[in-house]
């Protein structure tokens, strides 16, 4: 009983693992080739055979048919073997191979007959090829076109080369040229394409040269057909695309169009009020310009937004994963980008300085030479090109010399300490007389002295002058430091720093005939 238990166990146990609606799995198709054409795809066994075995029989048959068989047209012929119906096809008496009804695709939805009479047709088409193809003029006008073809294909590829080569030197010379220009660059990009161009031929020429080839022999009839069919395919299948996108691409147009003539009008609306034909209480001249950027970025912005979607392609997989991609890259590496960008606008908006101003920010002290998106460049007095981020500009304090002097010049100041024994008016007076014989230094507004505190061992005098040329300013100052020595110690007043414990009996100056002591060099007398 336990033997029979078990045994009934292990039954229903091998009940349970097979798959439910468990069926022989299909056999794959095969193709029945004979003379390198398709002329059916056999799937059910018959008689025995496999797809596999019944394609080897039939290119069997087929090979052993003779000449006056070959010339005979294929017939159709009702075969019913083993109780499988199906339709014989046959050459003269000689059965090639049977189609059967579990050889028809169910997706085709063709009939036996149906499917019968277009393998009869290639069949007919096979060995006529066939037939034809043991013929002596065939061989003989084949060759002559794979001759011909051939070359025609060498004569096509060495002129290729030598254009190829024309245009080539022509482009090293402009390129190797000293003009440049938009015409120039036109020159250049129309050679390179004119080289592509060449190429692109050449390949056109070849294919075409390979299907005459191809088509010169009945065997290989077959393959040229798919080349040209491959070519038509492509065709056609340009052809519908372009057709398909011309809806889309007339709406692009006309948007841009759009967009192009909104950006004409607001070009010449903000001309106007940078010439100040117009004032506009919200908008200076002296921001126009980054205006004019920024509302040009939001248009095309805008413009490419509304036309995205009728670009041919846009609704293709690529090309929404490359708009991913970008957009990916963008986010992730143009944050410090942004940043700058941000800052230049507060740059430029608050008006804090323009290019040929004089400022100081961040240590750095020069002439502004350009106020760009994400940077302005600043030419110092050693006649270097500084450039200074927009972050910089916005998270430090910026001392502008230039933007108040008006027509009155940048203004200049010097620090100078003297004794309490010295008179201030005789004080002012070296100091004003010392920047009248400075050159670089302005006469109208005439410069002036003020005190600027008085100090336990001195009173500090401060003075100022206006300046044409602020990146001399260096230079301008030296030479009014030596001015003011030179001042002062004609009239023996003593310069107080640095601080002192006791008053020396004599004054602390240099004596007139000390002044060009070596190795300074006597001054040339104007003539």
């Amino acid at each position: 009983m336990r033997v029979w238990l078990c045994g009934l166990a292990g039954w229903l146990c091998m009940l349970a693992a097979w798959p439910a609606g468990a069926a022989t799995p299909a056999v794959a198709p095969e193709t029945l080739v004979l003379f390198n054409r398709d002329v059916a795809e056999l799937r059910a066994s018959f008689a025995g055979l496999t797809p596999v075995q019944r394609v080897e029989r039939a290119q069997r048959r087929f090979a052993a048919l003779s000449t006056a068989e070959l010339a005979l047209p294929p017939r159709i012929e009702p075969s019913a073997t083993e109780g499988t119906a199906g339709l014989m096809l046959l050459m003269g008496d000689k059965p090639v191979f049977t189609l059967l009804a579990g050889d028809l695709d169910p997706e085709d939805h063709l009939s036996l007959a149906h499917a019968a009479e277009r393998a009869r047709l290639v069949l007919a088409d096979a060995s006529t090829a066939r037939l034809t193809q043991g013929q002596p003029a065939v061989w003989v006008a084949g060759g002559g076109k794979l001759a011909g073809v051939l070359l025609a294909a060498a004569a096509l590829t060495w002129l290729a080369a030598a254009v190829h080569r024309r245009l080539l030197e022509r482009a090293q010379a402009l390129v190797q040229g000293s003009q440049a220009g938009a015409a120039v660059y036109a020159s250049l990009a129309g050679l390179r394409a004119s080289i592509a161009a060449v190429w692109f031929l050449l390949a056109l020429a070849l294919y075409a040269g390979a299907v005459v080839a191809l088509n010169g022999f009945p065997w290989t009839v077959p393959w040229a057909d798919r080349l040209a069919g491959f070519v038509r395919q492509l065709a056609g299948w340009l052809a519908s695309g372009v057709t398909d996108a011309l809806p889309g691409l007339m709406t692009v147009v006309v948007v841009m169009l759009v967009a192009r003539a909104i950006q004409e009008v607001l070009g010449t609306f903000l001309r106007h009020v940078q010439t100040g034909r117009l004032r506009v209480p919200f908008l200076h001249p002296e921001t126009v310009q980054a205006t004019r950027r920024v509302l040009n970025l939001l248009l095309w912005g805008l413009a490419l937004a509304a036309s995205y979607p009728y670009l041919p392609g846009a609704q293709t997989e690529a090309f929404k994963g490359l708009s991913v991609l970008l957009g990916l890259m963008i986010t992730l590496g143009s944050t410090g980008v942004v940043t700058q960008l941000m800052s230049g606008l507060v740059v430029v908006y608050s008006r804090s300085l323009k290019k040929g101003d004089f400022i100081a920010v961040s240590g750095v002290e020069g002439v502004v030479s350009e106020v760009g998106a994400l940077a302005v460049k600043v030419v110092n007095m050693r006649n270097e090109e500084i450039t200074v981020p927009h972050s910089v500009m916005t998270s430090n304090s910026v001392h502008n010399y230039s933007k108040l002097a008006g027509e009155q010049g940048s203004l200049v100041s010097t620090k100078v300490t003297i004794g309490y024994d010295s008179p201030w008016r005789q004080v002012h007076a070296m100091l004003e007389a010392a920047a009248a014989r400075t050159p670089g230094l302005r006469t109208v507004p005439p410069p002036f002295a003020y005190q600027r505190a008085l100090s336990d061992y001195y009173v500090e005098y401060e003075l100022f002058a206006h300046i044409d040329r602020p990146l001399e300013r260096v230079a301008i100052l030296s030479a009014l430091h030596a001015a003011i020595q030179d001042e002062f110690y004609t009239y023996g007043v003593q310069i107080m720093s640095p601080n002192f414990l006791d008053q020396p009996a004599q004054p602390v100056i240099v004596p007139r005939e000390k002044w060009f002591e070596a190795p300074a060099r006597q001054p040339v007398p104007p003539p």
